[in-house]
């Protein structure tokens, strides 16, 4: 298992058979795909697993984070999404966050996601934003891990 940036059109392919299986592969691509960074996690040589990341500042988002259905329940999600918070620590990123379906919270919180607001619809689908600090606090001091540096 390895994970790398790739191309926003790689990531298509794994939205629609994951996410959204009805809608055609054309309506897969987002208006922002151009601005965001796109990883890929890869089994023997293979696209498992797919997550997009916006930056907003020292905030981070992700959106459309899939894992082939053949390969759930193997450690791909969380190696990818942990590939991506070390990415975000390493940018000095503050806070890591995304709209989860409602069905994910679980996946989400054993990550270290906590609820940040109301649930809410889209496209018959529910969600709920969900985050995860990027910084450690000790007392009233914020730490990032790299004051040793």
């Amino acid at each position: 298992m390895h994970f790398e940036q790739i191309r926003p059109e790689l990531t298509w392919r794994l939205r629609r058979e994951v996410l959204y299986p009805a809608k055609p592969l054309a309506a897969m691509q987002m208006p922002v795909d151009a601005d965001g960074l796109h990883f890929g996690a890869f089994s023997n040589n293979l696209l498992v697993g797919v997550i997009s990341l916006f930056e907003n500042g020292t905030t981070y988002q992700f959106r459309k984070f899939a894992v082939a259905t053949n390969h759930q329940g193997q450690g791909i999600g969380t190696g990818l999404l942990n590939y991506v918070i070390s990415f975000c620590q390493q940018q000095k990123g503050t806070l890591l966050w995304c709209n989860a379906r409602t069905t994910a919270t679980q996946f989400y919180e054993k990550v270290g996601f906590t609820v940040s607001g109301q649930s809410f619809e889209q496209n018959n689908i529910a969600y709920i934003k969900m985050e995860k600090p990027l910084i450690k606090k000790a007392g009233s001091i914020l730490q990032t891990g790299l004051e040793n540096y």
